[in-house]
């Protein structure tokens, strides 16, 4: 939009300049008074190097879209698969605001190797016709995450905190403690790795693991308390590649393992929880 403003201001100084030339015979003599004089009237024209900023924050705002698969349990404790569609859009305005699938953060301070986000997302829940062994449990409802994540790099790796209270649902709070290596094999190729510790409180764990009395008389589950502690510990491996500036795509493999008393859990049917991802994704 820019270019064609300066294109059009371009051609109304130059309409200006024909018409001088074209009343020049009649003004003879003034001839070098009435040069002076249009040259004066003719507006400069805008510098291009005005509008750099401006680029350079449209250029700031990088948006992704995409689309996959994810194979992955039906519940958290399942021993059943299943594949769903991964829809995929992100987008990350001035390198600070990040919106994606997962809910929006927000960059609230950097110094070097340190940096600090603030984030808001969606806690999903669970349905108790998810799968034939959670009948009787009801459902857990959804709701928001609010929580933030604290992040050091240091060269390769990346180690970060995080922690996720969920307003409504559970009521439970979620903490994150892992480190995330990623390593660039070419132009095109890059391979990543991770490793994380997630404790839960209480709330979390009796939401998703525990069994009430009520839910035990209609699932025929024994009735089950767990505590907070540590939920789980997982592992991942990734590879992506660029075909070009634009074009992607992202494999990742997750193995997680349920430990403490979410792996005592009566509705735990396998306690290794494997998760599959491929996703295709172009970036404007």
């Amino acid at each position: 939009m820019f270019y064609k403003f300066i294109s059009k201001a371009a051609a109304r100084g130059t309409l200006s300049i024909a018409l001088v030339i074209t009343l020049m015979p009649s003004l003879v003599h003034a001839a070098d008074a009435s040069q002076d004089s249009d040259q004066a009237a003719i507006p400069p024209m805008p510098d291009p190097q005005r509008f750099g900023p401006v680029r350079q924050k449209l250029h700031d705002w990088e948006v992704m879209i995409g689309a996959g698969v994810m194979y992955q349990p039906k519940y958290e404790g399942s021993d059943e698969m299943e594949i769903s569609p991964l829809p995929f859009v992100s987008a990350t305005f001035f390198d600070r605001l990040t919106i994606d699938p997962t809910g929006v953060e927000l960059k609230a301070y950097e110094q070097g190797p340190f940096q600090v986000d603030a984030k808001v997302g969606y806690d999903f829940g669970r349905g108790e016709d998810d799968s034939d062994d959670l009948r009787g449990m009801g459902d857990i409802d959804g709701g928001v995450t609010v929580g933030g994540k604290a992040t050091l790099s240091y060269g390769p790796a990346e180690f970060f905190v995080s922690v996720d209270k969920t307003i409504g649902g559970s009521d439970g709070l979620l903490g994150t403690v892992g480190v995330e290596l990623t390593q660039p094999v070419n132009e095109k190729l890059m391979f990543g790795a991770g490793a994380s510790a997630t404790f839960a409180d209480k709330n979390y764990m009796e939401s998703y693991f525990g069994v009430t009395e009520a839910q035990a008389a209609r699932s025929g589950y024994n009735a089950y308390k767990p505590g907070s502690g540590l939920k789980s510990v997982d592992l991942s491996v990734s590879a992506t590649y660029m075909f070009n500036e634009s074009w992607m795509v992202r494999a990742e493999q997750e193995v997680g393992f349920l430990v403490g008393d979410a792996a005592h859990s009566p509705l735990v049917k396998q306690k290794v929880q494997p998760k599959s991802m491929l996703v295709l994704g172009y970036r404007f």
